[in-house]
Formats: C-alpha cells, sequence, structure tokens
C-alpha cells in the first residue's frame, strides 16, 4: 500500500519540526557546555583561616596569604628542592612522618581565583567564611573527619576497616562529591555530557559521578534510587534551569559522610549548581543543608578552570599494596610498647 501525504499535510510537518528545532534550540540554550578538562586547584580552603575577615582580596594581598598557607596541614616541611628533607620526626606531639616531597604535590600556587576576585575562603554564606555546626546536633550520626591523618600517619590500625576509605583507595576525601574541593593532588575533572546524564571523572582514584538528568526539578526527584541504596556520592539527580545544571544529591554513604568536611545525614541534602561563565571558567556552587548536624543552610563557591592534557592513569598504591605494611607496622608497635 502506498501513501500520498497531500501539501497540507507536508506544511504541518514543515511546522512541526520548526517548532521542534526551535524547541531544541531553546533547550541547548539553557544547557550550559561543561564538557572538557578542568581543574580547581587552589591554596584556599572550605573555611577561613583565622585573622583574615575579607572573604575576597587583592592579587597582591592573596599572593601573601598563599605564601603563608599550611600545604597539607603543616607550614614547611617538604624536601624544598635542596636535598633536605624537612618532615618532622615522629616524638612526642610532634607531626607525624609525610611520605611527600614537593615533587608529588599540586596543590596550586594561589587562592582560588572565582569570577577575577581571590577568594579566602570556598565559604560565602555564612558571611565569617565557617560551617555553621550545631553545638548540640540533634542526631547521633558521629563525624569523624579523618582529613589530619591524611597528614600526621596518627590514627586507628585495628584492621582493614578502621582505616580511612581514601587510605583504603576506595574513593578521594574532597574531590568526590558531593561538593567537589580541591585538595593536595589530582584536582583535575573531566565533564561529559549526553542528552540524559552528566557524567564527571574525577582524577583521584577515577571516581566517577554519573548524574542522570532530567526536564524539571519534580522529574528528576520522582525518579530518585530506592532508599535502601546508601552508594557513595550519594543519589544525584540532576536538571537544566536558565543556563545552570543542577544537582541534587541525598541519600549519601553514612561512612563517607563521616569523614566528610561537607558531612549530611539521611535527612540532609546537598545541592550543586554548574554555570559555565566563560570559555575557561566554571563557576561552581553548592550548599549543604541538613537541620540535624547545622544551625542554617550553608554555600561555598568556587571555580573550574581549563587545563591542557588530560586526567592522569591514577593508581592508589595504599589500597593496593601498603595495606599489608601499615597493619603489620602497628602490630609491631602494639609488641613494642608491650
Amino acid at each position: 500500500m502506498t501513501y500520498h501525504l497531500k501539501p497540507a499535510r507536508i506544511g504541518s510537518l514543515l511546522l512541526c519540526t520548526a517548532v521542534a528545532c526551535s524547541a531544541a534550540l531553546a533547550q541547548n540554550t539553557a544547557r550550559p557546555d561543561l564538557e572538557g578538562v578542568w581543574t580547581n586547584a587552589s591554596l584556599t580552603n572550605l573555611t577561613r583561616r583565622p585573622g583574615v575577615e575579607a572573604l575576597v582580596v587583592s592579587a597582591e594581598q592573596a599572593l601573601v596569604l598563599a605564601a603563608g598557607v599550611p600545604i597539607g596541614g603543616i607550614q614547611g616541611g617538604f624536601d624544598e628542592g635542596d636535598g633536605v628533607n624537612d618532615t618532622p620526626d615522629v616524638s612526642g606531639d610532634d607531626f607525624g612522618t609525610r611520605a611527600y616531597n614537593n615533587f608529588w604535590v599540586d596543590p596550586g600556587s594561589n587562592l582560588a581565583l572565582v569570577k577575577g576576585e581571590y577568594r579566602t575562603s570556598y565559604i560565602v554564606n555564612p558571611q565569617n567564611g565557617q560551617v555553621p555546626r550545631l553545638e548540640n546536633p540533634t542526631t547521633d550520626f558521629q563525624r569523624t573527619n579523618f582529613g589530619s591523618r591524611y597528614v600526621t600517619g596518627v590514627g586507628n590500625a585495628d584492621g582493614p576497616e578502621a582505616l580511612p576509605l581514601a587510605e583504603r583507595c576506595i574513593i578521594s576525601d574532597r574531590r568526590a562529591g558531593p561538593a567537589m574541593q580541591s585538595a593536595l593532588y589530582n584536582n583535575t575533572y573531566q565533564f561529559v555530557q549526553t542528552d540524559d546524564y552528566v557524567m564527571i571523572d574525577i582524577e583521584q582514584i577515577h571516581d566517577a559521578r554519573i548524574i542522570p538528568t532530567f526536564s524539571s526539578a519534580d522529574e528528576a526527584r520522582a525518579n530518585r534510587r530506592p532508599e535502601v541504596l546508601q552508594q557513595y556520592m550519594g543519589d544525584s539527580v540532576g536538571w537544566y534551569e536558565e543556563g545552570t545544571l543542577v544537582v541534587e544529591t541525598i541519600n549519601v554513604n553514612p561512612q563517607q559522610m563521616q569523614q566528610s568536611s561537607t558531612a549530611i545525614t539521611k535527612n540532609g541534602k546537598v545541592t550543586e549548581r554548574f554555570v559555565r561563565y566563560s570559555e575557561s571558567e566554571i563557576v561552581y556552587r553548592f550548599t549543604v543543608e541538613d537541620s540535624d548536624l547545622y544551625s542554617q543552610p550553608w554555600t561555598a563557591e568556587l571555580s573550574f578552570h581549563t587545563t591542557e592534557g588530560q586526567l592522569y592513569e591514577y593508581a592508589c598504591h595504599e589500597g593496593n599494596y601498603s595495606m599489608a605494611g601499615i597493619l603489620a607496622g602497628a602490630r609491631r608497635q602494639e609488641a613494642e610498647q608491650k
């Protein structure tokens, strides 16, 4: 059987095609192009340092503040290129041994540059640049930040499960998200967008955030995973609005949250916003809401900047090869103490 389209039908099809193209164009306009390889390396921390009041400083002030930033939590202590390792010895209350010198670290060389401004903290609200923690949390959620262990080597080594997730090469500490911040090294990310997903490949441990995107916030929230699935990096859903990728995350694995600088309980959420500010910059803002842990919602902002090259083929040897040595060393220390 042969069908013949009347001229009126052909005109209707052309009109529908034009409308579809216009709708697609409008959708593309609303969807920022985030693809590429980016870095958020900087010497700015989540919270503002004591004695620094202003969020934004001049380029000259930024260099002065950057020169005094403790790399990895301790001022100095690296081999500065003279062949002398300045790492403190393990003695008394002194800091523990570190396995790094300048060759291995790449935290950036200046404070975070966001929309042309040098920032002294990622937190922009509250204005004091501090996390508004509750003095008496209304939950039994135990937050145990292992950030200091990364530098000092001080921590529980009763067994492999007692070690932090990052040390076990399961997930990176500050970079994976929700809330992706810079750290001591490996601050590179690759963004890939399709019609239905955004994938963010994080250089550190090659964590991959695969975020489904929907036409609206309501549709996104209606398509969440079952609550029983407490995944690392949480249950993230996304949508586009007015040139912004919005990602809302809940139900993050409690073990990850206990070791996170942006912890939330099962009642909390993290909302991230990605805006293509310029050809070379994505402005990234996230808001943490959890009345069980914080006295108010708080917001941080930083930027991803374009970078040359690709991600490193990162290998996490602490979990692959060093676990036996860590545990054996702890058993030897216990025996000597006895």
